[in-house]
Parts: C-alpha cells; structure tokens; sequence
C-alpha cells in the first residue's frame, strides 16, 4: 500500500492527487478487493483471462489510472449493461472499456458507486476473481 500512497503523493496537480485519494477508498469499499499498483494503473482484485487466439494473462477485476489530462477508470465488462447510470452521471465520455472523467466534481458518486458496483458483479459472474 505504501507504494500506492507514494505513487499518488507523485502526483504534480493537487486536484488530480486529490481525486485519487478519494477513488482508491471508494473503489476499494465498493469493489471489496485490495488496491494493488501496476505500473500507473491501480486494480482491485485480479482474474484470469484467454482469448480465443490463445493469448492469456491476469488483469485487474477493476481499476483506475489518474492520468495528466483525466482520471481513467478501467469498466473491464464495459457498458453496454450502465447506459441508464451513464446518462445520470454527469459529464463524462466512455471508450471500450475505459471511464474518462475530468475530476470527481464533474460527476455524481452514486451513480459512479453503481456503475463500479455493477462492473464487479458481472466480473464474479464470468471469471474466477481472487485478491491480488
């Protein structure tokens, strides 16, 4: 944990840093698995993958990444399950998987709770996800 504290304290904008602190306690409660620090993304809980191609691998069950120009929030089942919750959220835009938000003020955090929520359930459903 303390080298996700480090990773967020290396955070230059303070609202960004700020943000972070508030989506690792809220990710953590919401999703109910251990933060753990991959590089500039930070996951909760893992699972197992493999495509049909044969490449496999372990990736967060869900996870975020405050980046410079937004904070990224990795939906790993995507949305097309949350459009309803999409359109109550506030301003936002959305990639295949991919949450982009500008700050936490710009969005409602129970809608945002729902939609991580949500996420985490589908991933149970359809993988085996353990703790990191």
């Amino acid at each position: 944990m303390s080298s996700i504290n480090d990773f967020i304290s290396s955070i230059e904008n303070e609202n960004r840093k700020l943000d972070a602190k508030e989506l690792l306690s809220i990710m953590e409660s919401v999703s109910g698995y251990k933060p753990h620090l991959s590089g500039s993304i930070i996951g909760f809980g893992k699972y197992d993958y493999k495509y049909e191609s044969g490449r496999e691998g372990t990736s967060a069950v869900v996870a975020f990444s405050p980046r410079k120009q937004n904070l990224v929030l990795y939906i790993m089942p995507g949305f097309e399950n949350n459009q309803d919750l999409l359109e109550s959220l506030g301003k936002h835009r959305t990639g295949k998987s991919c949450l982009y938000i500008n700050k936490l003020n710009d969005i409602d955090l129970v809608i945002l709770k729902k939609i991580i929520k949500a996420s985490v359930e589908v991933m149970k459903e359809k993988h085996d996800c353990r703790n990191a």
